[in-house]
C-alpha cells in the first residue's frame, strides 16, 4: 500500500515518545513506573456490596414498620408487664425477650416472653396500643424438656418452613388429642415454639433480646432454680435439652401461607389506604 511505511515509522516514533515520556516520569517519582500504564480502558471492578455490608437483610428502613422497633415501644411493654408481674404474682421479672411464636399450624405470631422467679409469661403485646391482650403463664417447675432443632414437615406437605427454633414442653404425660391438633384456634397444647423474631439484626439490643440461644441458656438455669427452690414430688430433678427437629404437622398450610406471608401476626405498619 503506498505509504504504509512512513505510517508505520510514525506509529514506531510515536510509541517510543511515549516509553521515553514515561520513562522520565517515573525518574522524577520512584515507584510511578510501576503504576502508571497506558489507558488500555479498563479499570477495576468496585467492591461487591456484600463486603461494605456484611448483613445486606438487616434494613432499618424496612424494620421501621415493625412497631416493636419504634423508639420506648419495647421499653414500655417492660414497664407494663414487670408492674403486672410485682403486682399479681409478687415475683421479679429477670428478663425480657422478643421472639415469634409458631403455634401448631405453623402460624407466626409476635411474643414478648419474660422469664420471672418461677414462671414463663408468653405475652400477646400490642405495639400499637402499647398494651397486654394475652398473657400465659407456665410454671418453669412444670417444664421438662427443651428441644431445638431445624422444622420439618410431614413428607407429603405442601408447608415449608427455613430456620430454627426452639420447643418447650411442660406436660410430657400428656398428648394432645386429634380434635386438638386438627382446630388451628386451639391453645390447649402442652408445648410452645418459637422462632427469631424478623428484626433480630436491626441493632445491638434487638440482636440480643430475639436470640435463641441465649433465651435457651437463662431458661435452662431458671428452670433449675425454681426446682431447687420448690421440688415437685414424683419427678426427676433437672430439665432434658435435646437437639432434634422440630416437627409442624400440617399439609396444606394456605391459612399460614397467608398469614405469615403478609405478617398477620405481627404490630406492623400496613402502609396509607386512599384514594
Amino acid at each position: 500500500m503506498p505509504g504504509s511505511g512512513n505510517y508505520q515509522e510514525f506509529k514506531t516514533v510515536e510509541m517510543q515518545q511515549q516509553q521515553e515520556g514515561l520513562e522520565e516520569k517515573s525518574k522524577g517519582n520512584p515507584g510511578a513506573g510501576t503504576v502508571q500504564e497506558p489507558d488500555s480502558g479498563f479499570s477495576p471492578p468496585s467492591a461487591p456490596k456484600t463486603m461494605l455490608y456484611p448483613r445486606p437483610h438487616a434494613d432499618p428502613y424496612d424494620s421501621r414498620k415493625y412497631f416493636a422497633t419504634r423508639p420506648g415501644a419495647f421499653d414500655q411493654a417492660m414497664d407494663d408487664l414487670r408492674a403486672h408481674v410485682i403486682a399479681n404474682m409478687g415475683e421479679t421479672a429477670h428478663s425480657f425477650w422478643l421472639l415469634a411464636e409458631i403455634d401448631h399450624w405453623n402460624n407466626e405470631k409476635e411474643r414478648v416472653v419474660v422469664i420471672t422467679d418461677s414462671a414463663l409469661l408468653v405475652c400477646k403485646y400490642d405495639f400499637i396500643m402499647l398494651k397486654c391482650l394475652e398473657l400465659q403463664r407456665v410454671p418453669l417447675s412444670y417444664i421438662n424438656r427443651i428441644c431445638l432443632g431445624p422444622f420439618t414437615f410431614p413428607e407429603k406437605s405442601l408447608d415449608r418452613r427455613e430456620g430454627e427454633g426452639l420447643r418447650i414442653f411442660w406436660d410430657k404425660q400428656r398428648e394432645p388429642s386429634l380434635l386438638v391438633r386438627w382446630n388451628p384456634f386451639s391453645t390447649d397444647m402442652p408445648y410452645t415454639t418459637f422462632t427469631e423474631h424478623p428484626v433480630k439484626n436491626i441493632n445491638q439490643r434487638f440482636s440480643t433480646i430475639c436470640q435463641i440461644s441465649a433465651f435457651t441458656a437463662q431458661l435452662v438455669q431458671a428452670v433449675q432454680n425454681a426446682e431447687r427452690m420448690d421440688p415437685t414430688a414424683g419427678r426427676t430433678a433437672g430439665v432434658e435439652v435435646a437437639h432434634e427437629p422440630l416437627l409442624i404437622e400440617t399439609y396444606t398450610g394456605l391459612m399460614s401461607f397467608l398469614g405469615n406471608r403478609n405478617k398477620l401476626g405481627y404490630s406492623l405498619a400496613r402502609g396509607s389506604f386512599g384514594f
